[in-house]
């Protein structure tokens, strides 16, 4: 994990070296233990390259960057290549030499040797810019599922290149801080933090980031930047495979990428809930023995509050005889805290569990852990949110599986993940078009009717298909929607900043790409299984866990007590200010001013407080 920065124009005099320090001091957060610079000027182009380093693999400073690689290219790269020892020695067959033992020099070489075909063969999460000398040509990429960011900003007229792992690096280099109102009116009314279709908008005009799965090409000599997809996953593909076949299977592919994601120079820690995800990633990793997980964790409670994950969280405690470290973020925390949250954020965030994250990693800092292993991206690869059971059901019924639709209703009910179910979802099975059409009409009329939108802001700044429903035949439709065009990138976004705040990686083994192909790849039926979802880890990992983790009923999500800390008067009193804050703005009319506060769980669809609060601190 790193911060990497960059400018490459046709015009001399653009880039120079304070102009990229100021950019390289805005990321100093990513990137404590050290620094570089690259500059160069020829004929056609000038460069200048800035990288902040968190020293995770090869401590030494032949691992420094900028690093330039057969006196061709020069790299820039934010994250971890978890599969480039492998390479390394693929590469070496093939007669390459090597100086340090990272992997950015890695990604050049496989370059080199591969082109852009090279991203076909990282098994990682990334970042980076690199560039040609030769061609005078910048290549950048990002990592399938967005794990890493990557903001850029084109001045086409002077033919000037920016990039930065954050904004904030773009606007130390002098771009224009200027918000998106389109983004900023959808967020308000419904929450939304991201276009379906354009995953290349930003809160802020004229900003980009590069998509997930994507790589750019930019050359001063011609125009604009050239943007290609490099990756896409599969959820067509049916496996016809035993119940043995998948688990072996599943666990197999899932203690690989465990197993990558443990190589380290540095100690490594784990989140942990108390929920399935981070218990099976702490099962994986004592199974391996490896000294370098050093058994501890790091978690949030809220005792007293009804979704509290304590007693969860000793069983696998008391089980792995983990050094459990344990933060109580409150309402006063949180006032002291959410501008510095918002400054790492940059963009708005949806609700408090944001800040519950932030208080995690902080505490994994303070006990000098750099690399922690989180559970993200189960849920949405497993159909572990009880909305998915829904489009499960939906899909037996399509499939005229009338009888086998009832008792799994039943038994999903009875072990509460079916919240409801009744003659819209038979509906929805042989209407699914119709049905998206619905949904869709139904959030443009919550759009349209939030009574507290100013009129001339709503009305400027509505459409654009910002609100979409996708049509769902099967699981895996909506299963995909979420992974790869929907609220996954939103929370890498959050992880990716709140662990950067403090210093610290944070590793992801469920959404290492073999293991999620092969799960999308998986019947649904090995999805949810005897009125249980996520069944497939479930059972992987049934004789390694407690039977009140992976028996447990329910979901819970890490949810912190939202709606009691609404009820704080301090908060209340900045609610109260960032409405007319909004109102000044011109995004709310003067009658917000006048409406009672009404606190809200973390994850209520009716959360307009915390927008209105959370909005008003990014103007």
């Amino acid at each position: 994990m790193c911060g990497i920065a960059g400018i490459i124009s046709s015009q001399k005099g653009l880039v120079n070296r304070t102009r990229l320090q100021r950019m390289s001091d805005a990321l100093a957060h990513r990137g404590p233990d050290g620094e570089g610079s690259y500059l160069q000027e020829s004929a056609q182009s000038s460069v200048g390259l800035a990288h902040r380093r968190l020293s995770i693999i090869d401590l030494s400073a032949q691992s420094n960057q900028p690093f330039t690689y057969l006196n061709r290219y020069v790299i820039v790269h934010n994250g971890e290549l978890y599969n480039y020892r492998e390479l390394k020695k693929d590469l070496s067959a093939k007669g390459y030499k090597f100086q340090s033992n990272g992997d950015a020099e890695i990604i050049a070489a496989t370059y080199h040797h591969y082109q852009e075909n090279c991203l076909q063969f990282f098994d990682g999460m990334f970042a980076f810019g690199l560039w040609d000398k030769e061609t005078e040509t910048l290549f950048c990429a990002r990592d399938r599922f967005g794990e890493k960011p990557f903001y850029y900003y084109l001045d086409e007229k002077e033919r000037t290149f920016y990039f930065a792992s954050e904004m904030k690096g773009l606007w130390a280099a002098g771009v224009e801080k200027k918000i998106k109102p389109q983004l900023f009116l959808h967020f308000l009314t419904l929450g939304i933090t991201q276009h379906p279709h354009l995953p290349e908008l930003s809160f802020y005009e004229n900003i980009y980031q590069l998509p997930p799965a994507s790589f750019l090409q930019f050359n001063t000599q011609k125009e604009g930047v050239v943007v290609s997809r490099f990756w896409d996953l599969d959820k067509e593909q049916v496996l016809d495979i035993s119940e043995v076949e998948a688990v072996s299977e599943f666990r197999r592919l899932f203690e690989t990428s465990i197993q990558r994601r443990l190589i380290s120079d540095v100690p490594i820690g784990t989140s942990l809930s108390g929920g399935l995800d981070s218990s099976s990633i702490i099962a994986a990793c004592a199974g391996k023995n490896d000294s370098r997980f050093t058994h501890k964790s790091f978690s949030a409670i809220f005792p007293g509050f009804s979704r509290d994950e304590s007693d969860h969280i000793q069983l696998i405690k008391e089980k792995y005889l983990l050094d459990a470290h344990y933060t109580n973020p409150d309402a006063g925390s949180l006032i002291n805290q959410i501008q510095a949250l918002a400054q790492h954020q940059e963009e708005p965030f949806s609700s408090s569990s944001v800040f519950a994250q932030y208080a995690v990693y902080g505490l994994a800092k303070e006990n000098n852990i750099k690399v922690l292993l989180d559970g993200q991206g189960a849920d949405e690869t497993l159909a572990g949110y009880t909305k998915y059971t829904h489009w499960y059901l939906q899909e037996c019924l399509a499939q005229k599986q009338f009888s086998k639709t009832k008792q799994e209703a039943i038994t999903l009910s009875a072990n509460g993940f079916l919240d409801h179910w009744g003659l819209q979802n038979y509906f929805a099975s042989f209407f699914p078009g119709i049905t998206s059409g619905l949904l869709e009409k139904k959030a443009r009329n919550m759009h349209s009717s939030d009574p507290y939108i100013n009129k001339t802001f709503r009305d400027t700044y509505s459409g654009g298909g910002f609100i979409f429903k996708p049509v769902v035949e099967k699981l895996n439709d909506i299963l995909y929607y979420d992974t790869c065009m929907g609220g996954l990138q939103t929370l890498l976004r959050y992880a990716d900043r709140n662990a950067m705040a403090h210093g610290i990686e944070v590793r992801l083994p469920f959404l290492q790409h073999e293991l999620v192909s092969f799960i999308f790849s998986l019947p649904s039926e090995l999805k949810f299984k005897n009125g249980f979802s996520k069944w497939i880890l479930r059972e992987s990992y049934r004789s390694s866990l407690p039977v009140e983790i992976s028996g447990r009923m329910g979901k819970t999500g890490f949810e912190p007590p939202q709606k009691y800390w609404m009820q704080d008067e301090t908060v209340q009193v900045e609610i109260h200010l960032a409405r007319q804050k909004l109102v000044d703005a011109g995004m709310l009319n003067t009658s917000v001013l006048k409406k009672p506060i009404n606190p809200q769980t973390a994850y209520a669809s009716e959360n307009e407080d915390w927008r209105h609060w959370n909005a008003s601190l990014f103007l």
